[in-house]
């Protein structure tokens, strides 16, 4: 075959790869986009029906233009804390100029928490919720998936713990931690301990079940090379048990951040704790024009960063699992 005819021949090739790689990536594309302009679409045409108290509910350039204002005034808010910084700078190298024995001051810029900052304590609080209960509740769970004694023991407790709403838990975590957390100087603040307690109450049973039952469905093959290899408990844990029990385990700890990514709303609400509970409580209180395309703009990012951890949640599956070609979704 002469030289034209191969360069012919690759660049056909090419092509047929080319168009079968489009073939399987555009409907990945082309379809949510699709999706995404019919709920646009739906939501203008029914936004423009609705009237409240506090005006014509929200549309989507509605709540773009207020997503924009909360940036200009998250922006605002921190060129405030600059120049609160450089004054303060400013008075205490005059107050040293006078005497350089004076006590400088240090006092922290203290304004309106901005959306972005709320954001932020939100992500924080659930995550430390969403750690301490994953301690517990993966050793747990791989004690009672080895332990079928242990749990026959523990199962009942977590059949009646499981469903109890945080709305329940809440006013028993404020109340434990006010009586036991009385520092004067606190490391932590109470309304922060109360939303982080409260995220981990509720999602740690997804986490403690999936567990469980990864562990109790080992392979018994797997057991019986750990016999043959009479590894001690600690080795069989660590290179049997949790290798093949990491996919249940996964999926029980991305059931676990949602579940607290949404009891975190409820919890910030009531318990007071910046974030995007109270920015939401916060702007229904308030009452303004703008309050419900505020909302609106918390309930989507709400939305958006607990997409977001599933997939970072999928991500790190991945990269942990022994399974490299599994299907996660």
């Amino acid at each position: 075959m002469s030289n034209p005819a191969v360069a012919e021949t690759i660049q056909n090739t090419l092509k047929a790869a080319r168009r079968e790689r489009l073939k399987r990536v555009l409907p990945g594309i082309i379809m949510p986009l699709v999706g995404i302009l019919a709920f646009l679409l739906f939501w203008q045409l029914v936004a423009s029906n609705i009237h409240t108290s506090l005006g014509q509910f929200p549309g989507p350039a509605q709540v773009a233009s207020q997503f924009n204002g909360l940036i200009d005034a998250h922006v605002a808010e921190r060129h405030k804390a600059v120049i609160f910084k450089e004054r303060q700078a400013a008075r205490n190298e005059a107050l040293l100029a006078k005497d350089p024995s004076a006590t400088i001051s240090r006092a922290a810029y203290t304004g309106k928490p901005t959306f972005f900052k709320q954001i932020f304590t939100s992500l924080y609080t659930v995550l430390s919720g969403f750690l301490l209960a994953s301690l517990i509740a993966v050793p747990l769970g791989i004690v009672c998936g080895l332990s079928k004694t242990i749990y026959t023991a523990i199962n009942p407790l977590i059949q009646i713990f499981k469903p109890i709403s945080p709305l329940a838990w809440l006013p028993l975590v404020t109340i434990v931690v006010s009586a036991v957390y009385t520092s004067q100087d606190p490391l932590l603040a109470k309304s922060f301990i109360i939303s982080a307690l409260t995220v981990a109450l509720c999602c740690l049973w997804p986490t403690l079940i999936n567990t469980t039952v990864g562990v109790a469905n080992l392979d018994k093959d797997m057991q019986n090379v750990s016999r043959v290899l009479r590894l001690s408990p600690i080795s069989h844990v660590r290179r049997i048990v949790i290798p093949a029990a990491i996919p249940m385990i996964f999926t029980g700890l991305r059931l676990s951040l949602a579940t607290g990514w949404m009891v975190l709303i409820a919890a910030e609400m009531l318990a007071q704790n910046p974030g995007l509970g109270k920015f939401i409580w916060d702007e229904f209180q308030n009452g303004s024009s703008d309050s419900l395309g505020r909302i609106m703009v918390a309930v989507i990012v709400i939305g958006l960063i607990g997409f977001a951890l599933d997939r970072l949640m999928l991500e790190l599956q991945r990269y942990v699992s022994w399974d490299k070609n599994a299907d996660l979704r």
